[in-house]
């Protein structure tokens, strides 16, 4: 466990990260100063879960020191993921209700996840067939 969470490090600051501004108030992340256009919170979900799927990669790759994969590892990803998603449009539903839950955003949250785990199987396929 703790061997898993020294290499999980970088991913653990990131989902950090995310849950943090996906709970702070939207006026205080969009000054006037700033457009953005309408549905860019879909794109942030889509990318904070793609870099969030990627860093989860890396730290498997780095804890077993090899591109190895197995169909349980990206289960668990997706699991870890869906599980992260839910929990952001929980709060924004039951605590921080000045944000809404959208059940969009946990298809956003769930695009970057594939987008991820299509990325690292690519790259994967990649790496195998160059040895």
């Amino acid at each position: 466990m703790l061997k898993t969470l020294r290499y999980q490090y970088l991913s653990i600051l990131w989902a950090i990260f995310v849950v943090i501004i996906c709970e702070i108030p939207s006026s205080d992340i969009s000054p006037d100063s700033i457009t953005f256009f309408e549905g860019f919170d879909k794109l942030a979900h889509t990318g904070f879960f793609f870099v969030l799927t990627v860093l989860l990669f890396h730290g498997k790759i780095k804890e077993q020191g090899s591109y190895n994969y197995r169909i349980i590892t990206i289960l668990k990803i997706l699991l870890i993921t869906l599980f992260l998603g839910v929990l952001i449009e929980a709060l924004q539903h039951f605590v921080f209700t000045y944000r809404s839950a959208e059940w969009w955003d946990l298809f956003a949250d769930l695009t970057g996840v594939g987008m991820g785990i299509f990325s690292y199987i690519f790259l994967h396929r990649n790496h195998l067939n160059e040895k």
